[in-house]
């Protein structure tokens, strides 16, 4: 009671302190005989405003309403006229752009506000026009902005007329001379599309803009299902405010992204009672027929529609607000007349500065009379039907409010029971042919590591594959001159697979072309080559520790100290020795450091074995510690160096890295035609791999293989002739059961290999998810163990290096021989200077006895061979009678003179 009375308080105090208007206001609405539903909007805004008596609290609208063709002006005109001769204080309508020019003509001559609810291209509008509709530039960036925000680099806009070309003008500008042009088609009079999504789909484009009317949007649709044009990798952008309005229920399970702008949403609780209300209200006019403006949630409206209704609301609250400054007064007009209502422009004004809520949103105008500030929403379509996902205005653009988790939960879902046609060729261990003895069919007939993997991936989303081989075998390269692509890539563009994979390697070129998810391996440009000949140990390697200018320098060393310790020894005082202790006063002196026997000193403590002589001066002391310290260094840093060169077996390889490769001209070498490995070198900026990419496409034959087997087979065959360049993970799976070949040297780059799909594929992220947690788990690891070491031959050299280590230590005869070389060259030489020493010291004798030298070699000779005792008698000139006994010749020798040989017993001379 109490609120009752509150309204009715306000109610008498508007009426009070306003000024007076009519208590009857008309207004004109022109409709054509197809605008049922902008006559049922305006009819219902009417009665709306007349039951709701805060808005216009002592007067209530009148409609009038005029029906006319949509392309007769003249008879528009006299509509208009008839009007204005009624008394109308505005007009809304009509739809026609040919008819509403004429309309706005008549209108801005005689001050007449004029509302429109159409779509008008004209950027200038005219003093009495409002138009509620969103201002078409501001409207062309909201396109513009969503397409920025999707990434799309290329796309086809299909128009109906020269409309769609000015609603798009600004993403026509936006995009600029891409390296991708966008493509322009018109639909044309034709119900028949197909020969025109013929060719858009030949072109290989999936992105397509649609610009048409909202009749023919699901005709257009349903022909490009028809053709193949709805699969899970094409996305249409309708153009059209009204796509909840078309029936889509056909195409809501296909997966195609099909995207619009929504200004009304018939979700929205004004909008579903306004709706309810004004269904009842039409119903009741038509005697319980259902109204024609609900279809399908019976909460269908067009923007049009709703434009319509806000208008006269808008031009309701402007007329209030200037009943409160200025008195009133509407009356007839003629057309022939040059009269005009004075309260026209005021009422203009009023409506461009108020700001109000309704069905399409917070209803504003700019400086300049256009609704530029507007939000709509972002719908796509969904299993559940059209879903808002975000929403757009003119100050922060694209807002998605769709969350990552619901995105990625919505496409899991439109993966799972789905069936992906999986395209590869045979690569080991990638994809192989199961060995079997029954014929196999389907992907029963494969394994290999990316087998395995899909069935994983497959087991984390949900779905099934099928598996085929490449047509022509090849991973997929761009031909510059046709800018067309085979292989794999080819079958993912002409979107006869769904997912590419095998060791593709993820490169510029293929991710412009199409999708790639997240690397499953990473991996590198290495060298293939055989492995280095075992060399023979060399005779003499035990003196490979030192260099053969250390041994120069040693020898010089030796010579060196002999003579200095020679020198010093003569000239020190301390050296000079009494030979006969027991005499005071001897004859002469005798200095032990004959150069002899310096170098024997010398050479003594080089072996570390000493001598039996040292010396005793300080100076010659000096001398000898500095040597032996010198040879200490020396022989510790041999010994400690010897191990390792006579235990390691010393590789022979000609080539090292890439550089050796670049540097050489005997050795060929060469990659995979048309590969991700050729284009790496194609490609680089860097000088040794431009130089390397000349010299393999300057070979004849070609340095170029069709397949990595073949690459292998050359440098098998090639004995060292032939070097190979591949992928890292492929040589690792090479070498693991070939043992004649090795990787040689780091790799050249870095890369990986990931699976491809479609361009704009919805699927990646979820398929990159699945990778990730594989990785995660260890799962990839034990794939990688499982068809690199075990399956098919694997581990095979594990065995030989195991048993190559195992050996390392033990030497062999051929390690240290060159000592036993040594050795009996040494003996042999001390032989030849025993026999040289023999015949010397027989010759003097048999000069001094003067006897042959034959007969005394022969005495000499003869004893020698005896090997019977160890003392040998004294042979002297002449006999004495204290002679010692024994063999006697006759022979004499000088007094005081006696030969020895061997060990003999000294006895004086009496």
């Amino acid at each position: 009671m109490m609120e009752w009375l509150t309204q009715l308080l306000l109610v008498l105090l508007l009426m009070k302190f306003s000024n007076t208007l009519p208590d009857v206001i008309r207004i004109g609405g022109l409709f054509h005989p197809a605008d049922d539903k902008q006559e049922i909007a305006f009819r219902y805004a009417v009665e709306k405003i007349n039951s709701d008596r805060m808005i216009l609290p002592r007067s209530k609208l009148s409609a009038q309403i005029e029906k006319m063709s949509p392309q007769d002006s003249f008879h528009a005109s006299k509509k208009v006229c008839h009007l204005l001769r009624s008394g109308v204080a505005a007009i809304f309508g009509p739809q026609s752009a040919h008819t509403a020019s004429h309309v706005q003509s008549i209108c801005d001559t005689m001050e007449i506000p004029h509302l429109e609810t159409r779509w008008d291209y004209r950027l200038r509008r005219e003093s009495c026009l409002v138009n509620l509709y969103p201002h078409p530039t501001t409207l062309s960036k909201a396109y513009v902005d969503l397409v920025k925000a999707w990434g799309w680099k290329s796309f086809t806009i299909i128009y109906e007329n020269n409309e769609g070309l000015v609603r798009l003008q600004e993403l026509l500008k936006a995009h600029g001379p891409y390296e991708f042009p966008i493509t322009v088609r018109q639909l044309g009079e034709s119900s028949d599309y197909r020969p025109l999504l013929k060719q858009i789909k030949n072109s290989a484009e999936s992105h397509i803009v649609l610009d048409c009317s909202t009749e023919r949007i699901y005709d257009v649709l349903k022909q490009a299902q028809q053709i193949g044009m709805m699969s899970d990798y094409h996305s249409y952008l309708i153009t059209s405010l009204d796509l909840h309005g078309v029936d889509l229920e056909e195409f809501k399970y296909g997966g195609t992204n099909i995207t619009a702008f929504r200004l009304v949403d018939p979700d929205g609780p004004e909008v579903r009672k306004v709706v309810r209300e004004w269904n009842l209200s039409e119903a009741k006019n038509k005697k319980g027929e259902i109204s024609s403006i609900i279809r399908d949630n019976n909460t269908f409206v067009k923007a049009e529609t709703a434009l319509m209704y806000d208008a006269v609301h808008l031009f309701a609250k402007a007329l209030h607000d200037l009943d409160t400054s200025q008195q009133i007064d509407i009356k007839p007009l003629s057309c022939d007349a040059v009269d005009t209502w004075p309260h026209g422009y005021s009422l203009i004004n009023y409506m461009k500065i108020v700001e109000m809520r309704g069905l399409t949103g917070v209803i504003k105008f700019d400086h300049q009379g256009f609704r530029s500030d507007f939000v709509l929403d972002i719908i796509e379509l969904s299993k559940e039907g059209l879903k808002k996902i975000g929403t757009w205005n003119s100050t922060e653009g694209v807002n998605f409010t769709r969350t990552y988790g619901e995105a990625y939960t919505q496409i899991v879902e439109i993966i799972q029971n789905k069936t992906f046609v999986v395209t590869t060729i045979l690569s080991s261990p990638y994809v192989m042919r199961k060995e079997a003895s029954e014929k196999l069919t389907g992907n029963a007939q494969f394994e290999g590591y990316a087998v395995d993997l899909i069935h994983e991936i497959s087991r984390v989303l949900g779905f099934n594959y099928t598996i085929r081989l490449a047509p022509d075998g090849r991973y997929g390269s761009l031909n510059r001159e046709t800018k067309e692509w085979d292989g794999m890539i080819r079958e993912l563009l002409d979107q006869k697979a769904d997912l590419a994979i095998a060791d593709l390697t993820i490169t510029y070129d293929r991710e412009q072309a199409v999708d790639f998810t997240m690397p499953f391996m990473n991996l590198g440009i290495s060298i293939l080559y055989r492995k280095p000949i075992k060399q023979p140990p060399n005779l003499f390697s035990f003196l490979s520790p030192l260099s053969l200018d250390v041994w120069i320098y040693m020898a010089t060393a030796y010579l060196g100290v002999s003579v200095l310790l020679f020198i010093l020894a003569r000239f020190t005082p301390y050296e000079w020795q009494n030979p006969h202790p027991c005499n005071p006063n001897p004859d002469h002196l005798e200095n032990q450091f004959t150069l002899f026997n310096c170098m024997w000193f010398a050479i003594g403590s080089l072996m570390q074995q000493g001598c039996d002589f040292l010396p005793k001066a300080v100076s010659t002391r000096m001398v000898a510690g500095m040597w032996w310290f010198f040879t200490l260094i020396m022989i510790s840093s041999y010994t400690a160096n010897l191990a390792a060169f006579l235990t390691v077996e010393r590789m022979d390889s000609p080539i090292e890295s890439a550089d050796d490769l670049a540097k050489q001209t005997k050795i060929k070498y060469g990659a995979l035609r048309g590969g991700s490995t050729a284009a790496f070198f194609r490609d680089s900026n860097f000088s040794t791999y431009q130089r390397m990419w000349s010299f393999m496409e300057s070979q004849r034959p070609s340095a170029f293989t069709a397949s990595n087997v073949e690459g292998v087979e050359r440098v098998v065959k090639g004995r060292g002739n032939y070097a190979f360049l591949m992928e890292s993970t492929s040589i690792e799976y090479v070498i693991e059961r070939n043992c004649e070949l090795t990787q040689v040297g780091g790799m050249l780059d870095s890369k990986g290999y990931g699976i491809a799909m479609p361009p704009n594929s919805p699927f990646r992220t979820a398929i990159s998810g699945a990778i990730l947690k594989l990785q995660e788990e260890g799962k990839l690891h034990i794939l990688k163990t499982r068809w690199w070491k075990e399956k098919r031959g694997g581990g095979a050299c594990r065995d030989e290096t195991t048993k190559t280590s195992s050996t390392a230590n033990e030497l062999g005869l051929a390690n240290v021989g060159g000592v036993f070389v040594v050795l009996m060259g040494g003996m042999g030489v001390a032989c030849v200077i025993a026999v040289c020493e023999f015949v010397w010291k027989s010759r003097k004798v048999a000069v001094e006895e003067r006897s042959s030298l034959c007969a005394e070699m022969a005495t000499e000779l003869r004893f020698a061979l005896r090997c019977q005792g160890s003392t040998k008698p004294i042979r002297k000139k002449g006999r004495s009678c204290n002679a010692p006994t024994g063999v006697d010749d006759g022979r004499f020798h000088p007094l005081g003179s006696y030969t020895s040989y061997g060990f003999v017993s000294k006895e004086p001379i009496n």
